[in-house]
């Protein structure tokens, strides 16, 4: 007979030694923004440098939105250590690329002119290819480019098969075991969505904003004292996370379900297919026939639609990212609300890592309802609250039926999740996990030392602009990873990466037989 197991009893299918040392499986990835920035500090208009190789085919360095924004991927690993020193050894190599340029390390982008101004990638004369940056022009068509060039960390998750058997056997669940981890996964998400306010508070790095940002559009912030080239909102945390950032008027309609896989892959679906009127306006080609959009639905493509936490699954040739998850069901959940830390070199240190470990495994170990849209409701107004408000002490936020100040439920989630990060210190013979939670704990008593405030204060006490703090900071990070160029046996390996993903690229380019309206048509 199927169970509700609670936490404590979850946590205690892990406490003999065999058991605990599951948690060692724990699987982590990282996927790393930042904009190439030139030695004044505004966006690179350079291509991808050649030496990084091709930005469709390269499995560790490419670019996002635009051909100025790269992306660093980590390959997957139970090794928090191993993730850490291959981005690091990214970075390293990556800069032997740049020649004058720099690596922005902030999130909210750096100076910038209009939209014109801002180049979207290009990754080469295939189909696919094709594809990827005509999407990128329509996103910049709906959205504005300038809003494209706000950069995150992406998490990438998963816990190891034998601990969801455990689960599974202790629940009484007779289901394959695929389908009770993706039921898993989308009860973790689920209460990823309740809490990761938390998250924007703890971890928020993004408290100020360049003035030309924000140039002809309606926003909510103030300069920071008499410096009327920076904004920010007195006690913001994540302004990437807020309305300023990855948000989306006609998005606002889509009610994607969590409850399940069926219920989201049909919502996401409709999204797909559903004509949306403003983006029949803009039209899905120009008049000379070049596309200005892969279509006029409310999504192109699963990727446009902007969610903090997303269940995936690594899709074969041919198939898309919705298929993937539909055919195999969930294989790891992705994190989206991480923001760069312009105070660690690559963004993010091992704290927050374990720290992101423990508040995921508890969102999987604790009981997790179904949402309703009384919930759904709730969600994006708390986060939108610890966006602009979060280290105000007086600030609320809804829980339920009620309000409850944000530092009370911070703290009542932090003590829930005390035993979880014991029993993965346990695992690990150490007590890092604990640690970490301990500094978490310490910027919830005190707003001071959050990331955000730390940026800030900075700013005050050195007299800086937005601006001049994280071009400081860039030029930092610069000298660091140059004074210490890659070994020579990382430099031949990301050298022969970089020649094979130019050689892959080329083979895809040939072996394309359709045109490029056939090859939409058949997507």
């Amino acid at each position: 007979m199927k169970q509700l197991l609670s936490l404590t009893s979850k946590l205690a299918l892990l406490s003999s030694p065999e058991k605990s040392a599951l948690l060692t499986g724990i699987v982590r990835g990282i996927e790393k923004e930042g904009l190439r920035v030139d030695p004044s500090g505004r966006l690179a208009k350079t291509p991808h440098p050649e030496g990084l190789g091709s930005a469709l085919t390269h499995p560790s360095i490419t670019t996002d939105f635009s051909e100025a924004l790269l992306e660093f991927i980590t390959a997957p690993s139970s090794s928090i250590d191993e993730v850490l020193l291959e981005l690091d050894e990214i970075h390293r190599f990556t800069y032997q690329h740049l020649s004058d340029e720099l690596l922005w390390v902030s999130s909210m982008p750096c100076q910038l002119g209009d939209d014109s101004s801002i180049p979207v990638g290009k990754y080469g004369s295939s189909n696919i290819g094709t594809m990827k940056r005509i999407y990128r022009v329509g996103l910049g068509h709906r959205y504005g480019r300038l809003m494209q060039t706000i950069a995150g960390i992406h998490y990438n998750f998963s816990v190891p098969d034998q601990l969801w058997l455990e689960l599974q056997a202790a629940s009484g669940d007779q289901q394959s075991l695929q389908d009770f981890k993706t039921q898993g996964y989308f009860a973790t998400i689920r209460n990823f969505r309740r809490y990761c306010w938390l998250l924007l508070y703890l971890l928020g790095a993004a408290p100020a904003v360049c003035r030309s940002f924000v140039r002809g559009r309606e926003h909510k912030l103030v300069p920071v004292g008499n410096d009327s080239h920076s904004l920010h909102s007195p006690y913001a945390t994540s302004l990437r996370m807020g309305d300023l950032g990855y948000q989306s008027a006609a998005q606002s309609s889509l009610v994607v379900c969590y409850n399940d896989l069926e219920q989201y892959a049909k919502t996401l679906r409709s999204a797909l297919e559903q004509p949306y009127p403003a983006y029949d306006e803009i039209g899905l080609k120009d008049a000379k026939g070049n596309y200005k959009q892969l279509s006029t639905a409310l999504l192109q493509i699963e990727n446009e639609f902007y969610s903090s936490i997303r269940p995936k699954r690594t899709a074969k040739p041919g198939e898309t990212p919705l298929q993937a998850l539909e055919n195999r069901g969930v294989e790891y959940i992705e994190v989206r609300c991480v923001d760069l830390n312009p105070l660690v070199p690559n963004g993010i240190d091992a704290q927050t890592i374990r720290f992101l470990d423990t508040f995921l495994l508890y969102c999987l170990l604790q009981d997790s309802p179904q949402t309703n849209n009384q919930e759904y409701a709730r969600i994006p107004e708390n986060i939108i609250r610890t966006v602009y408000h979060g280290r105000n002490p007086e600030t609320r936020l809804l829980q339920g039926e009620q309000e409850v100040a944000l530092r009370d439920w911070g703290q009542s989630l932090i003590s829930a999740m005390v035993p979880v990060a014991k029993r993965l210190d346990a695992a690990h013979q150490s007590h890092d996990y604990s640690l970490a939670l301990t500094t978490m704990q310490e910027r919830l008593d005190d707003q001071e030392k959050t990331p955000a405030a730390t940026l800030l204060r900075e700013m005050v006490e050195n007299q800086e602009t937005y601006y001049s703090m994280a071009m400081r900071k860039a030029s930092e990070q610069r000298e660091y990873f140059c004074q210490q160029p890659p070994s020579e046996e990382t430099k031949a390996r990301y050298d022969h990466l970089a020649q094979q993903s130019r050689q892959r690229q080329a083979e895809i380019e040939a072996s394309d037989t359709m045109s490029f309206d056939e090859f939409l048509a058949a997507q």
